[in-house]
């Protein structure tokens, strides 16, 4: 019995010992398979590690080309070439300044819906200029200065940059990097983990207290190093030998302004000498790109930005450009310098990117906030149409001629972004049809020289637009913040202060110089091409959201851009 039976049980345990086994490679099979479908879904285990935005102010569409054979071969030739370069690229709205840019670029939206209606607007409920970016419920972190009094708040819409955070409960890192404040604060999003600019009074990387009550190790260290003494330390001659220069004028024009303590806009500009008490300087030279990249690089990697398990991104403007091309106009070898240098620049930063993260785990895209118009003086000296409104020459005639209509008053309370902002109060008080006195002011400012057009809020709050300058001026138009007459210059015309002929540029109006500007697509999952289909601004959020398996802002009007890049 014993051996038998013995025997018998050793090959029922055999067969036992059989059927785990069998059914444990069959299980395991199984989860093999579920992981490898799971792999398999599109997007799940195919993300970018990092996103960077780069936003370079004021930087139009022919800038791209304008200097092409001067670029290098790693930094806007490498983008272009190696990228996805969408040449009919437009803002879909106006006024095209810094804050409503940056805030459209991030939003996938425009200012009639996220808000951001200008760099400044005019508050009827406190009488008060609202700087887009100001908060004084919060602190200055990193300075003793008021320059920290900032955050997203005005902002009235989710960033792409908030819905990364809200897609993984709130894992992914997001830093927003720019000398300006609203070139920082806009594009990180109310959610970010941090967001710096630059405090000319300390030379400091700041913050606010909205995003923290002290500065990042990482960022003491670098405030710590004084890169603006050894930036500023350097005469600024040009990259080339000057000669070189023959996409721009002449050196010393008339319509270039002065670095502040200069006495004429020529090359070398000996920036120690003109340094002053402060680091205001380094903005409106290429040391401001540079210390810009710098900071940005540091910030790669005291945050390991592409290091963790979920996407990052860097949100990163170059403001430089826009503070040369105000002082000195698109045409000056000042800007051209600032471009040259600016290329060097881009290419250290995408080198470091392939190198540490790698550019197929690296998401890169190149756009502007807006462009800029050629200096009036220059055009008119080729005798083009050209010339400049005076904004308080229009605020005071409108306000004289109410008064002659309906009697004296404070008919107006504000004209600032080319919009008159009427005394509701008073019109409501004297019983006065508001449709009427917009419908009086709008045909009385078409006399002024310069204007293309007047629109009143009313018409474009009750008609819906679908294209052309109506639609750009619908889009911007915000009902509790813009004013109640827009008023509209003729192409080559911008609007001046005070006295004289003004000097440098400026951006703002609907004209393609101001509207269009690149968007160029780079690295992860990016294929070789260009296309001239037309596309918005707005297109850049929610093309990020589809590549990221993301919502799209809770406020974007645009669309994504990945068929296109296809054909």
């Amino acid at each position: 019995m014993s051996n038998r039976i013995i025997a018998g049980a050793r090959s029922l345990l055999a067969i036992a010992i059989l059927f785990v086994v069998q059914a444990c490679v069959s299980t395991n099979s199984t989860t093999t398979v579920q992981k490898s479908e799971q792999q398999a879904i599109p997007g799940v285990a195919s993300r970018p590690k990092l996103v960077v935005g780069i936003v370079v102010d004021q930087m139009r569409y022919d800038f791209l080309y304008r200097y092409w054979d001067k670029y290098g071969e790693g930094g806007i030739k490498k983008l272009v070439t190696q990228g996805f370069n969408f040449k009919n690229n437009h803002y879909s709205y106006v006024p095209t300044y810094t804050g409503p840019g940056h805030a459209s670029v991030y939003t996938g939206s425009v200012p009639a819906l996220n808000g951001i209606i200008g760099n400044s607007w005019y508050d009827r409920t406190t009488g008060s200029t609202v700087y887009c970016v100001e908060d004084k419920t919060v602190k200055t972190v990193g300075s003793t200065s008021d320059a920290g009094l900032m955050s997203p708040k005005n902002l009235l819409t989710t960033t792409i940059t908030d819905e990364l955070r809200l897609s993984n409960n709130m894992q992914s890192k997001v830093i927003g990097i720019a000398l300006k404040d609203r070139g920082a604060i806009l594009p990180a999003g109310h959610t970010a983990n941090g967001a710096y600019w630059f405090d000319s009074p300390s030379g400091n990387w700041i913050t606010s207290t909205f995003y923290s009550n002290e500065l990042p190790k990482w960022v003491q260290e670098f405030n710590g190093q004084k890169h603006p003494d050894r930036l500023m330390s350097e005469v600024w001659n040009t990259l080339l030998p000057i000669e070189q220069y023959t996409e721009s004028t002449a050196d010393d024009m008339p319509w270039e302004q002065t670095l502040k303590g200069e006495e004429r806009p020529v090359f070398p500009h000996n920036i120690p000498a003109l340094k002053g008490k402060d680091y205001e300087l380094i903005r409106s030279i290429p040391a401001g790109n540079t210390i810009t990249k710098d900071f940005a690089l540091a910030a790669l990697r005291g945050e390991k930005l592409g290091k963790g398990d979920y996407t990052d991104f860097l949100a990163l403007s170059f403001s430089t450009p826009d503070y040369t091309g105000h002082s000195f106009g698109p045409n000056s070898i000042e800007v051209q310098d600032v471009y040259l240098r600016l290329d060097k620049e881009l290419e250290e930063l995408i080198n470091v990117l392939e190198k540490e993260i790698g550019k197929d785990n690296v998401l890169i895209f190149l756009t502007a906030d807006h462009g800029a118009a050629h200096v009036p003086a220059y055009l008119k000296s080729l005798k083009l149409p050209a010339g400049v409104a005076k904004s308080g020459v229009v605020r005071d005639s409108v306000e004289q001629y109410l008064d002659k209509t309906y009697g004296n008053g404070n008919w107006v309370e504000r004209y600032t972004n080319q919009q008159v902002y009427l005394n509701r109060n008073q019109i409501e008080a004297k019983k006065i049809d508001r449709i009427e006195v917009q419908e009086k002011v709008a045909n009385y400012v078409l006399r002024f020289e310069g204007v293309a057009r007047a629109i009143t809020a009313d018409a474009i709050q009750r008609v819906g637009w679908t294209g052309g300058l109506m639609s750009r001026l619908e889009s911007g138009y915000n009902a509790q913040r813009s004013g109640d007459v827009i008023v509209v210059l003729q192409p080559g015309w911008f609007e001046g202060y005070g006295s004289g002929e003004p000097k440098g540029t400026t951006h703002g109006s609907y004209s393609n110089y101001d509207t269009h500007v690149p968007l160029v697509w780079y690295g992860w999952q990016v294929k070789p091409g260009e296309s001239s289909v037309e596309t918005a601004v707005a297109d850049i959020a929610p093309t990020i959201a589809s590549w990221l398996y993301i919502q799209e802002p809770n406020g974007s009007v645009g669309r994504p851009l990945q068929e296109l890049m296809k054909k």
